[in-house]
């Protein structure tokens, strides 16, 4: 990595299971950052295990517990370049159990991509009093 581009680490956040590392993981590979051998692996192990919809989330989502479980439990860090800039992609979990992690992620960012689910009941779930939503955007705005 040149030290002449900026680098930007930028913190996925939102409530639990809005799409964030589906959402990622797609973005990542439609814009070339994945390769096509890589994501056919994942969409694979995905297909025997009966969860193909998860293949996108699970180029971010590594560990045993996370794809069993379904939603992310540990921070993931995905490193790319464009012309401009270095890029660490901070995928954060929006599982309430595991707010600490995202806490911890959100501190490391430069900036925050907020993902909110506009199905009916999934938006209102994040946004009620306990819901991931509401805190992650309080999280978010009180680190800066």
């Amino acid at each position: 990595m040149s030290s002449t581009k900026p680098h930007l680490n930028l913190v996925v956040i939102g409530h639990v299971d809005h799409g964030k590392s589906t959402l990622t993981g797609h973005l990542l590979f439609k814009a070339g950052f994945i390769d096509e051998k890589k994501l056919r692996e994942i969409e694979e192990e995905a297909k025997k295990r009966g969860q193909e919809s998860f293949k996108y989330a699970w180029l971010l989502d590594k560990l045993k517990e996370e794809r069993e479980r379904g939603l992310t439990i540990d921070l993931s860090f995905m490193r790319f370049e464009t012309k401009k800039y270095y890029f660490t992609i901070i995928d954060a979990p929006g599982h309430r159990d595991f707010v600490k992690n995202m806490i911890t992620g959100a501190s490391q960012a430069d900036a925050a991509l907020l993902v909110v689910s506009a199905k009916k009941g999934e938006y209102e779930a994040g946004m009620s009093e306990e819901g991931q939503t509401r805190e992650h955007i309080i999280l978010a705005k009180t680190m800066g």
